[in-house]
């Protein structure tokens, strides 16, 4: 056993842990001062539920032992798996115990639940939250990450993945789809998830553009700054080794989020005179959800112009709630749903040798594509059916009474900002 990629693995996996507090800082930041309880305590209680169920079944799910070299089916469960039984012992000649990349991927599976809160911020219960969080992680998430995470162990020591996104369309087109980190798995389907919901609860009492300016730009520089911090760890942890291929994820994870920083503030001067904290926040962010999928996959001069890309291209994205009539509360569609397809598909033109410019070849791009709408689909009809399902049956969104006082009160019993002791 390697113990210095173990600690590399476990290191990854506290980083990514960290992602989702720092998620509900900046998600926290975003919403109205009345409401950052509720927008918090969505991102905690994914982090609740979705660590225990990953335990009970979600990695059974997800990483069904296959074979290497052999497509595992899109729908499968591993009965030895269930509640961990079957990867407490370390293999010999392991190069770590697989309850390392178990630790790893839970945290993945806790990032993307609590991803698509931010797009019914300010009026859905926290009940019913977590009702959808538990549907959504067993039927959504943990199949889409078998089908683009899940890998098998070579003769050689080696992985071979298995998923029919990477394994099953290599087979039929020469190459499988490029997702490293999780741009299908985590953001196209977290924004596809966010897109159906905000059409499900509908829009927040008085939508409009400038209606809901954020209470706490401070909360949400923060929370940015830990995504960032932890994106490490969810990038470069995602090689499960600390080499080479680790170090470029690393700097492309710097060099992105900077290039896309920068041009969403840019996009702002030139549309609105002034650029904005929440922008710099928003920008950084969307150069992050962009790169994942590419981070191990592109030279540093083009991570930097798909950054820029990145940067302009969500800032503008971020309007069409406005133009479209939905409203996604805090932009998960604008920033995860377009950063992601970005991220997915610009790697069949630019990726290091199968990209349309070094091979010639339109096969990359065609299966990032097939990737990413097939999982944009999968996501969002099914999202939409339990979302629907939830609101037609126990209810998903709280009284408009209830959003106009501030749901904190209402549904925590908790106030975000207690000014005076009235005692």
């Amino acid at each position: 056993m390697d113990q210095g990629n173990t600690a590399f693995i476990l290191l990854a996996a506290a980083l990514v842990l960290l992602m989702t507090p720092g998620l509900a800082f900046f998600y926290g930041g975003l919403v109205k001062a009345k409401s950052v309880i509720s927008m918090m305590m969505m991102s905690f209680g994914a982090m609740g539920l979705i660590g225990v169920l990953w335990a009970l079944y979600g990695y059974a799910i997800a990483f069904p032992a296959t074979d290497a070299g052999v497509t595992q089916a899109p729908w499968a469960i591993d009965f030895n798996e269930l509640g961990l039984t079957g990867v407490l012992e370390t293999p010999e000649g392991a190069a770590y115990p697989p309850l390392a990349f178990v630790a790893f991927q839970a945290t993945f599976a806790i990032i993307t639940v609590a991803l698509v809160s931010g797009a019914i911020a300010d009026r859905a219960k926290f009940g019913s939250w977590m009702v959808f969080a538990f549907l959504w992680s067993t039927i959504v998430y943990f199949p889409v990450a078998s089908w683009v995470f899940n890998f098998g162990l070579a003769d050689d020591g080696s992985f071979s993945y298995g998923g029919w996104i990477t394994k099953g369309m290599q087979d039929v087109f020469g190459v499988g789809a490029i997702d490293f980190a999780g741009g299908t798995a985590v953001h196209i389907n977290a924004g596809a998830a966010a897109l159906a919901l905000a059409l499900v609860l509908g829009k927040r009492v008085g939508f409009q553009k400038g209606a809901h300016a954020p209470h706490n730009p401070p909360f949400v520089l923060l929370g940015a700054g830990l995504l960032w911090f932890g994106w490490f760890g969810f990038n470069a942890g995602s090689e499960l080794a600390a080499d080479g291929t680790a170090a470029l994820a690393f700097v492309n994870t710097i060099i992105a989020p900077a290039a896309a920083l920068l041009s969403w503030l840019l996009v702002e001067k030139i549309k609105d005179g002034k650029p904005t904290s929440v922008g710099a926040a928003s920008g950084a962010v969307a150069g992050l959800v962009a790169i994942t999928p590419a981070c191990a996959s592109l030279d540093p001069i083009w991570a930097i112009l798909l950054g820029l890309l990145a940067g302009a291209i969500c800032a503008l994205a971020i309007e069409l709630k406005f133009k479209l009539g939905f409203d996604d509360s805090l932009d998960v569609v604008g920033v995860h749903l377009v950063g992601g397809l970005l991220g997915t598909l610009y790697l069949g033109i630019f990726a290091r040798g199968t990209g349309l410019v070094e091979s010639g070849s339109f096969n990359q791009l065609l299966v990032q594509a097939i990737a990413a709408f097939a999982v944009l689909i999968y996501s969002f009809v099914l999202a939409y059916i339990i979302g629907f399902a939830i609101e037609k049956t126990i209810g998903f969104r709280v009284k408009n009474e209830d959003e106009i006082a501030g749901i904190d009160t209402i549904v925590h019993g908790e106030e975000g900002y207690v000014l005076t002791d009235a005692r």
